[in-house]
């Protein structure tokens, strides 16, 4: 997600606050529930699909990464391409029989009749959402990064513990607030500002360290509102309800057991994990802060 056109601009924007949840935000629900018309069977034969034989998944255009890699969902690379082609794997496809069609973020997730199967998109699980579509069990629990420009005092971290002396900039009643004071527990308060964009501007002025942002904002900020500046690395929150990605479906999809079940064992089987290792963590430039 480097890549620096209006386009990038524009559509992470809107995947970034999909994904920036005040801490008293209730749309940060754990998982979706499986409809009760889920089917009762996972074999492929007998899966309810848009278009027999194919398993046809949404998403919007432009993809970025580190979700997608070069704007291309069907090469099976970056984060969610990688996630959806492991569950369709599961699920019995090959990927000769997966389909993409173009979703808008935001007409994803309206009532009415869908042209998918499921949609990956960054899209949060909440209880408001629920109402009009249906969720598989998260696929991914969004991480707090740390931002810094780069060549500062505090890019180079590799430790939450070399952060204890840094000023660190927060947007107010965030989850990235919470994980601040109760994660890494700066010697000094955290800088508070209403609005995010206070933060960011206080980090450009070089008035903080740091700035403390939900990962998909972390990207955004490096890629599109900060020059010269470097995602430290991301870790992960403690405490509250996590907020989550879910694979996206039509209410009362025949197929909601069937991608939670396969999104479970990619889970079990450790996959998933490496999965997010190889794009959000490796190529992607945002190590793990322990």
């Amino acid at each position: 997600m480097r890549r620096t056109s209006l386009l990038l601009a524009f559509g992470v924007l809107a995947v970034a606050a999909a994904a920036c949840a005040p801490a008293n935000d209730t749309s940060t629900a754990s998982s979706g529930a499986a409809s009760p018309a889920a089917s009762a069977t996972c074999a492929k034969d007998q899966l309810p699909l848009t278009t027999p034989g194919k398993l046809t998944i949404g998403t919007d255009k432009p993809a970025f990464e580190p979700w997608f890699k070069n704007d291309d969902p069907s090469n099976g690379q970056g984060f969610e391409s990688a996630v959806a082609y492991a569950v369709a794997q599961k699920l019995g496809f090959t990927k000769d029989e997966v389909t993409w069609a173009v979703v808008p973020f935001d007409s994803s997730f309206a009532p009415g009749p869908k042209k998918f199967d499921f949609d990956v998109n960054q899209i949060s699980i909440s209880p408001e959402r629920q109402k009009a579509v249906d969720f598989s069990q998260g696929y991914y629990t969004v991480k707090q990064s740390v931002v810094a420009l780069e060549g500062s005092k505090y890019a180079g971290a590799t430790t939450l513990a070399e952060l204890k002396d840094a000023k660190i900039g927060v947007q107010a009643g965030t989850t990235s607030l919470q994980a601040v004071q109760r994660v890494i527990q700066p010697a000094s308060d955290p800088s508070v500002y209403n609005q995010q964009i206070d933060a960011i501007s206080a980090l450009k002025n070089k008035q903080i360290d740091a700035i403390v942002v939900d990962l998909p904002t972390g990207f955004y900020v490096t890629a599109a509102q900060v020059e010269h500046s470097k995602i430290v690395g991301q870790f992960a929150a403690t405490g509250g309800t996590p907020e989550e990605f879910g694979l996206l479906m039509q209410k009362g999809s025949g197929l909601a057991s069937c991608l939670d079940k396969a999104v479970g064992d990619l889970k079990s089987s450790g996959e998933l994990a490496t999965i997010e290792t190889q794009w959000l963590t490796g190529s992607a430039g945002a190590p793990e802060l322990k």
